[in-house]
């Protein structure tokens, strides 16, 4: 049997039915656990546009704890902190620590191609945009001592990937593509994604994404722990040479619409999360809130 075959028995016997008492069927999902008695999806878009917490609050006056979500807030306090020392705390620890804590973490789906031309399709977190002039985005990989990331591996060889922003309509498909299959196991078969050609770059980006980054590597920096020459991570900054954007999903400036875009974050473990309520808040100019601050 193949080591795709292999891979597709592994994922189908995974999503089976598994019998427990009181007839309450639970499918097993990797370490996920879907009961049929929670919530369904609401495929309705959610995102809308409200007021911001506290509309009336003013300069200097912090938390406003007379109303809530503060007044709440405020009293949590009395629960007190806990505090770890991170350098004395172990790294298996510290992860789901900090992914817990910095959240939400937009997710890049990212096409790379071995230097033999084998193609990859893997989803990460540690990912953000670092500049729009030159525009570059980072992804960090950590490094496993079992497995290298072989999308890593790509980048650094070939110095080109894409980035695909995972939406909700084929997240379940997106998400898929993170399994520990054998290196020459295509994810883009698992996933039953579709390869768009890219124009400037060899790895396709996904076309069922709603905005692919046509990226080139701009730099690469192994990154170990103080004290050790241990590589744990490697961050790799990519150059966008190229934006595609869906026309349904663009508004009449030429941004993104958060509602139609329906982008999927992380947030610890494995909990996913999509894009709910968001509001404006305009950025102070010093010389209308200048009165009210140097005031006595």
């Amino acid at each position: 049997m193949s080591n795709l075959a292999k891979c597709r028995r592994l994922l189908t016997s995974a999503t089976r039915p598994v019998a427990r008492k009181h007839n309450t069927p639970c499918f097993k999902y990797g370490s996920s656990r879907i009961r049929s008695d929670e919530s369904n999806f609401n495929s309705t878009a959610s995102f809308r546009v409200t007021d911001p917490p506290n509309p009336n609050w003013q300069p200097r006056q912090g938390l406003p704890e007379d109303v809530e979500p503060g007044k709440s807030w405020r009293a949590a306090e009395e629960n007190g902190w806990r505090t770890w020392n991170l350098s004395d705390t172990s790294p298996r620890d510290v992860y789901p620590l900090l992914t817990s804590c910095i959240v939400p973490r937009p997710i890049a789906l990212v096409s790379s191609i071995s230097s033999d031309g084998v193609p990859n399709l893997a989803p990460f977190s540690y990912f953000s945009m670092v500049a729009h002039n030159p525009p570059l985005l980072s992804i960090s990989f950590s490094l496993s001592p079992r497995k290298p990331k072989d999308t890593k591996e790509n980048i650094l060889a070939t110095k080109e990937f894409t980035v695909s922003i995972m939406s909700e309509p084929f997240i379940e498909a997106a998400n898929i593509t993170s399994v520990d299959a054998p290196a020459d196991v295509d994810e883009w078969d698992v996933s039953g994604l579709t390869r768009s050609t890219s124009m400037d770059v060899r790895p396709p980006w996904v076309k069922e994404s709603a905005i692919g980054l046509e990226c080139e590597l701009f730099y690469s920096y192994d990154i170990c722990p103080p004290n050790s020459g241990e590589i744990t991570h490697t961050l790799v900054l990519g150059l966008i040479k190229r934006a595609h954007v869906r026309e349904s999903v663009l508004t009449a400036h030429g941004t993104v619409d958060p509602a139609k875009l329906r982008a999927v974050s992380r947030l610890g473990g494995t909990m996913y999360a999509r894009i709910g309520d968001g509001f404006e808040l305009s950025r102070p100019t010093w010389k209308a809130i200048r009165d009210q601050v140097t005031s006595e």
